[in-house]
């Protein structure tokens, strides 16, 4: 697990900086694997349940993810994309708190099989990727296919990206690093509500347990590995 302690100043999104050498050392292609998190129709598209959310995920955030993830590809790191849905009679679905209660009341439903829980253009989804849809509970790991999925893929650094900081995303960080991931966070490709909400929690929590870096950071070392020079 690397653990980047450093605070930085107000103003840096919540980032801390890592040294090139060190974040393309975690960034093995053979050893990482980058994970979306709910970028899907109903939460970050056009017609999205969270309006608000899918606002400011779409300001940059859903982008940045997109260019990950086209980088991934072709630099041979697998691509992971966690859905969040539920059944139409919502059967297995947690009702145990007030998030599960509201969501079920939106207008828009993560429901199996509908445009809601397809992953959100600009995406692209090839055909290498895994899609693990989950049908309950708040983290894309604890619960699903996902970590068997990783340890046969040989994972050591998860990149963490997606939706939303209040709640998902940092589930899943802490769920990789208690089971032994190392987690990288590229601060420009995650988004949450409100706005200066993300870059705080990132800063104060996140950067506790993972190592924060930029797209551009990542994009570098992945193209690095790849014999491509940086833009």
């Amino acid at each position: 697990m690397v653990a980047t302690l450093a605070r930085p100043a107000a103003g840096d999104r919540g980032k801390t900086v890592p040294s090139y050498a060190a974040l393309s050392e975690l960034l093995e292609p053979r050893t990482t694997v980058l994970l979306t998190v709910e970028c899907q129709e109903g939460v970050v598209g056009a017609d999205s349940a969270l309006p608000e959310l899918a606002g400011q995920a779409r300001a940059g955030a859903l982008a940045n993810v997109a260019r990950l993830v086209a980088a991934a590809h072709d630099g041979g790191v697998q691509v992971v994309h966690a859905v969040a849905e539920r059944r139409p009679d919502g059967r297995g679905a947690n009702r145990n708190a007030r998030l599960f209660r509201a969501a079920a009341r939106l207008p828009v439903q993560q429901l199996t099989g509908t445009p809601a829980v397809r992953v959100a253009a600009p995406i692209e989804v090839a055909e290498e990727d895994l899609v693990v849809r989950r049908l309950h509970g708040l983290s894309p790991l604890h619960g699903t296919d996902v970590d068997p999925l990783l340890r046969n893929l040989g994972c050591r650094t998860l990149i963490v990206t997606g939706v939303s900081a209040n709640v998902a995303v940092p589930n899943a960080v802490f769920d990789a690093v208690n089971l032994g991931y190392t987690v990288v966070v590229p601060a420009d490709a995650i988004a949450g509500v409100p706005a200066d909400y993300t870059p705080a929690m990132i800063r104060h929590t996140l950067a506790l347990v993972a190592t924060v870096a930029t797209t551009d950071e990542v994009l570098a070392c992945l193209e690095r590995a790849r014999g491509v020079r940086p833009a």
